[in-house]
């Protein structure tokens, strides 16, 4: 028997092992890649800011605790800012810019109203650039000082974020110039302006004598240049429970009706914060004395209000006294509008800071003035002289709460049309879209808004306007100047009163 060796090989059709080094190749590629897209998607949130404060540090210049925010998953987080950021804004048609004269055969009313005097401040607080006008070196340079800067092109709003704000600020202020766009559709003029949002002004007049630059804030003052504008608080301030300004002053207004002026508590009331770093405040707290001095002076924990919910702190409860005191803070504060819209008579402790519409009130015709150099003895004289003269004083405060009635939100508005225009006419260049700037609108605005933000700012929208803006005052120097006088002649008669009634007490 012969032995035969016989070779098996494969036959052709016979299906070879399978060869798992591909899928492995491919796998690995996939994962590499989903990584590095995660990680590049990661790195891009991590450098998205938002109104609400996302990566974004404190001002340098007033440091504040960085804000902290609901807790959420790292991944619903990246999502909501995502989704606010860059797909909340849904494409709208150019709007070209109108003015006040094109607008008669567009269905609005021609007829306009003559803005309040306080408007006049506006040509002295856009002077210091009449003459050389707003170039692109003058925006560069303010930028050094600014939180964020607001570009308007055609219509849209766009906003550059370089620090946080503290608190709501911000938000709230740029939804205040959203409504100014839905307000007046077509007629805000294309612009590009820096704003702070902290409470001190900066831009120093002698330091920046022979280059201004042009930096928007809540407040100003002799020695700054400074441009105010409308404070936040006019949308709401969710961290102090305060709602959109006309809802307040209807109830403050409400409130002040509860107890006749005779029935009210014949002494001076202040209720506030002293721990802000305010001098004025820390002195006026030595004042609470009923009987020496004639005040009751109070002070605010907002911690615990925040606690209780509030209840304590309601503003239309506290208009039960004929006298009410306004004390800065920090710097300005926005209770003013609050103390004027009790009706009480308002005694203002000589302030260093201005905003935008405090320049129109005037001593002993909506407010009595108080020396911050004998603080309590000048309160207790205005006191004494109110209990004295009570249908004098009852008259003083009722026009200090007309004053702020007249401050309704339409005056609001124009106030910021009118700002916007005459600065937008000084501009050397056309305003064009940072390249790092975001389209805001009130989509992506209320999506990135926290639910007690959003609830306070969908409050304060507004609808296109059938009305024209106020009428805006022509420069008039000789009127401004002659409003100044009065106002410091009224001061100096009050301070000759109380002189005059020291020595005698004295003697």
């Amino acid at each position: 028997m012969g032995l035969r060796l016989r070779l098996r090989l494969p036959h052709k059709s016979s299906p070879r092992s399978p060869s798992y080094l591909l899928l492995c190749v491919l796998a690995l590629s996939f994962f590499s890649f989903t990584a590095l897209l995660f990680y590049k998607v990661d790195d891009f949130i991590a450098q998205t800011k938002t109104l609400a404060g996302h990566n974004l540090e404190p001002t340098p210049w007033h440091i504040f605790p960085r804000k902290s925010f609901s807790a959420a998953t790292k991944h619903s987080q990246a999502y909501r800012i995502l989704q606010c950021s860059y797909f909340s804004c849904p494409y709208k048609a150019v709007v070209q810019p109108k003015s006040l004269h094109s607008e008669s055969g567009s269905g609005r009313q021609t007829h306009q109203p003559q803005c309040p005097d306080f408007f006049r401040w506006i040509h002295r607080d856009l002077e210091p650039w009449a003459k050389t006008g707003v170039t692109k070196e003058h925006v560069k340079r303010a930028k050094a000082n600014a939180a964020f800067r607001v570009v308007i092109l055609s219509g849209k709003l766009y906003v550059d974020l370089y620090y946080a704000c503290v608190q709501s600020r911000m938000m709230f202020t740029i939804w205040g110039i959203l409504q100014l766009l839905t307000k007046y559709p077509g007629m805000v003029p294309d612009v590009d302006m820096m704003f702070d949002c902290m409470d001190k002004p900066i831009i120093n007049q002698t330091e920046y004598q022979s280059f201004p630059v042009p930096l928007f804030r809540y407040c100003t003052n002799e020695a700054h240049l400074d441009i105010p504008f409308p404070d936040w608080s006019f949308w709401g301030w969710s961290e102090t429970n305060l709602r959109p300004w006309e809802e307040e002053f209807g109830d403050i207004k409400q409130g002040s009706r509860r107890r006749s002026w005779y029935n009210k508590q014949p002494r001076a009331y202040w209720k506030g914060n002293p721990d802000v770093v305010s001098p004025i405040r820390l002195e006026l707290m030595k004042c609470n004395h009923s009987r020496l001095w004639g005040a009751q002076i109070m002070r605010q924990d907002w911690a615990e209000e925040a606690k209780g919910g509030f209840e304590q702190s309601k503003l239309s409860n506290q208009c039960n006294h004929r006298y009410k005191i306004y004390a800065e803070g920090y710097a300005w504060s926005v209770s003013l509008k609050y103390i004027l819209s009790c009706g009480s008579m308002t005694l203002i402790i000589s302030p260093e800071y201005e905003d935008f519409f405090s320049r129109g009130l005037l001593p002993k015709e909506n407010y009595w003035p108080i020396s911050p150099t004998d603080l309590c003895r000048s309160i207790k004289y205005a006191v004494d002289w109110g209990n004295s003269n009570p249908s004098e004083a009852e008259t003083i405060g009722k026009r200090g709460q007309g004053y702020m009635e007249s401050l309704s939100m339409n005056r609001v508005y124009d106030y910021m049309f009118h700002l916007i225009t005459e600065y937008s006419k000084l501009q050397k260049f056309k305003p064009e879209k940072p390249a790092s700037a975001n389209e805001v609108c009130a989509g992506s605005l209320l999506c990135i808004a926290e639910q007690k933000e959003r609830e306070l700012l969908e409050r304060s929208r507004v609808v296109p306007s059938l009305d024209q803006p106020c009428k805006f005052p022509v420069e008039d120097r000789n009127r401004l100047e002659w409003l100044i006088q009065q106002k410091n002649k009224t001061i100096e008669n009050v301070r000759y009163m109380e002189m005059t009634r020291t020595q005698r007490g004295s003697k």
